[in-house]
């Protein structure tokens, strides 16, 4: 155990490099935005001189380099900035987004899993068949089919023509007030206040946005289950077990889908983050009040803080998506240590 803990004290450590470039880069980038924020931020009517007080006030007016150890100071004081959008605490704004979007995005991958595993399971012991081919149509549309665009054609269908999803306007509909604030994510909160109706509609509301994220994310799921499970079944370790007369059923969930996990949980963690990223599209069609929506809106107006934040936060949340995966994978295969 306390071998264990040192790996991952050891893991925690070695992502300290990849989080200083991240910083670095993220400041550079959010510099080389068009647009000048203090022109933005001036209003339309403003004249020279008030754009350069903007200008002094958020520090535009010093070298870049000045500028970079004034952000890396702040930083390390846990402050993120303020967001010239919203004038509030970047962090504050973030803390209370992020619930949203981790809501809806373990949803997706949620809706994801089920569909997917079972797909590429079955399409790995049936090739050929019109199961495997239904399954590479399905894999062929969620990644050639842009999350916007599946976002829209399910809000024209299930909300305009056939009418039984919610309006796409956000997390509740404006009849219900918010669940008591414990964990951020509605469905939980409704459930420890005992509110049923108010989890239903919560329910609903997270419905067309996590199928749309889930379509995106099954088809990297269901590829990665049929390539592993083929592999798997193709093994002598398996071919002993049918020998030997075990049950389809175990031979196929037992042994084959167990050495199968190693490679599904590793793109599992990638998923995840790409779910994160593609949240700034679906967030946006829904009008789901995220960190997706907050990044957009912060981009336009070339909103630096705000920008730095949220790329800050989705890179540690890469790290720590990363690592608890290796930490499960370790637990699954003795073999597999989290060094390797």
């Amino acid at each position: 155990m306390k071998n264990k803990i040192t790996q991952i004290l050891r893991r925690l450590f070695q992502s300290i490099p990849s989080i200083i470039g991240i910083v670095i880069i993220s400041f550079l980038l959010t510099r080389a935005l068009p647009g000048d924020p203090a022109v933005y931020f001036a209003g339309a009517m403003a004249d020279k001189e008030s754009i350069e007080q903007v200008r002094v006030s958020l520090g535009l007016d010093k070298g870049i380099v000045e500028q970079f150890f004034i952000y890396v100071q702040n930083l390390s004081h846990g402050n993120l900035g303020m967001s010239l959008n919203t004038g509030l605490p970047v962090l504050e704004e973030l803390t209370t987004r992020l619930p949203a979007s981790l809501e809806l995005t373990f949803l997706g991958l949620s809706f994801a899993l089920i569909i997917a595993i079972p797909l590429g399971i079955l399409s790995a012991t049936k090739p050929g068949t019109w199961i495997d081919h239904l399954t590479r149509v399905l894999v062929t549309m969620g990644v050639s089919l842009p999350t916007f665009f599946t976002g829209l054609f399910l809000i024209y269908i299930f909300y305009y023509l056939l009418g039984i999803a919610p309006s796409p306007i956000g997390r509740l509909e404006i009849m219900y007030l918010s669940p008591p604030h414990v964990t951020g994510f509605y469905t939980i909160d409704s459930l420890l206040a005992n509110d049923m109706e108010t989890f239903w509609a919560s329910v609903r509301q997270l419905m067309l946005p996590a199928i749309t994220l889930g379509i995106f994310a099954l088809a990297p799921i269901a590829r990665m289950t049929r390539a592993s499970m083929l592999n798997a079944l193709s093994s002598d370790f398996i071919r002993t077990a049918r020998a030997n007369g075990l049950p389809r059923s175990k031979i196929l969930i037992t042994y084959a889908l167990r050495n199968s996990l190693l490679s599904i949980l590793t793109t599992l963690g990638m998923v995840f983050s790409f779910l994160l990223g593609a949240n700034v599209l679906v967030e946006k069609v829904f009008s789901w009040p995220g960190i997706g929506s907050f990044a957009i809106e912060a981009l336009v107006a070339s909103d630096y803080a705000a920008v730095q934040g949220f790329v800050l936060t989705m890179a540690l949340l890469f790290v720590v998506v990363n690592l608890t995966i290796d930490i499960i994978l370790t637990l699954i295969d003795p073999r597999v240590s989290i060094d390797n």
